[in-house]
């Protein structure tokens, strides 16, 4: 196989991941592979290596067609760009499905979330949602990598958690099934770098979903702290987080994590991390017991 495979967001942790999952893991050779980014002199090291780098705003449409010329295969990470009044992100991710077509693409892999549709609590969804849609209407094959919440993500609320004793949540007895981040790049790698052009779903998930309870218990057992989950209304979950200094629109999209995960839209459990990786996942316990000493301070 002689298909080009692009990166975008490549100084990001997922990019990196991908990349690093590329050159070490499936030996992809580095001419094969181009890294984009808004800040090449973040890529020196993948560039020693005989990656090709290239500039790439999601802004500029111009640049995202330059940057995509000659890629066989495009990966589009999702940008950090949760705007919850103009549409920014979708509009960033629009312009690089235009380019990709432009460029003549062969294949658009992607990196969603999921249960992305308009019925989402998930304040950010329309815009994982809204990408979906603007990929399939391009004609382009395409992957869909539906990626569900990392572990790194309880690093959000834990550590003060543990510090305080006490977990404020108003996900109730809803599951979520947290998994690596570095096991889901090496799946979204192994997709990336393989031979079929069929259009594909994929919904990537941690090998147990745990209710908030649960988790709070493995958290108690791998650091000896105790550890009480409260639970408290999405209302008074908000004006809590808020009262913490975290600014209004953050903490809605925070909270209506909790209410995703409430309402059961990501308590689903999937082996495709493992079946795309050929490799096992890392358990919650695992993670855990990896960041004890980040996790209590």
């Amino acid at each position: 196989m002689t298909e080009t495979l692009l990166v975008t967001g490549a100084s990001g942790q997922l990019g990196r991941s991908v990349i690093n999952h590329l050159l070490d893991s499936l030996k992809v050779p580095p001419r094969r592979i181009i890294a984009t980014t808004r800040n090449p002199e973040n890529l020196a090291d993948l560039a020693a290596r005989g990656v090709t780098i290239r500039t790439a705003d999601f802004d500029d449409a111009v640049s995202l067609e330059a940057a995509f010329k000659g890629a066989d295969r495009v990966l589009i990470i999702s940008t950090g760009e949760i705007d919850l009044h103009h549409g920014k992100r979708l509009k960033q991710h629009e312009n690089a499905v235009a380019a990709a077509k432009k460029a003549g693409v062969s294949h658009l892999l992607y990196t969603s979330m999921p249960n992305p549709e308009p019925v989402s609590p998930i304040l950010f969804a329309n815009d994982h949602y809204g990408s979906e849609q603007a990929i399939k209407a391009s004609g382009i094959a395409y992957t869909i990598f539906r990626n569900g919440w990392y572990q790194e993500n309880l690093f959000m609320a834990l550590p003060q958690a543990i510090a305080s004793g006490h977990w404020y949540t108003s996900a109730g007895d809803g599951r979520i099934a947290h998994g690596a981040r570095k096991d889901m790049a090496a799946a979204i790698a192994a997709g990336l770098a393989a031979a079929s052009n069929e259009s594909k779903t994929y919904t990537l998930t941690g090998p147990q979903a745990y209710t908030v309870a649960e988790i709070a218990s493995l958290v108690s057992e791998v650091t000896g702290k105790p550890l009480n989950v409260v639970p408290v209304s999405d209302e008074a979950l908000t004006e809590g987080v808020k009262a913490a200094g975290v600014p209004e629109d953050f903490a809605r999209i925070i909270v209506s994590f909790d209410a995703n995960t409430r309402a059961g839209r990501i308590a689903m459990v999937t082996d495709t991390v493992e079946t795309l990786s050929g490799r096992k996942s890392k358990t919650l316990k695992q993670f855990l017991e990896a960041n004890r000493a980040a996790l209590v301070g």
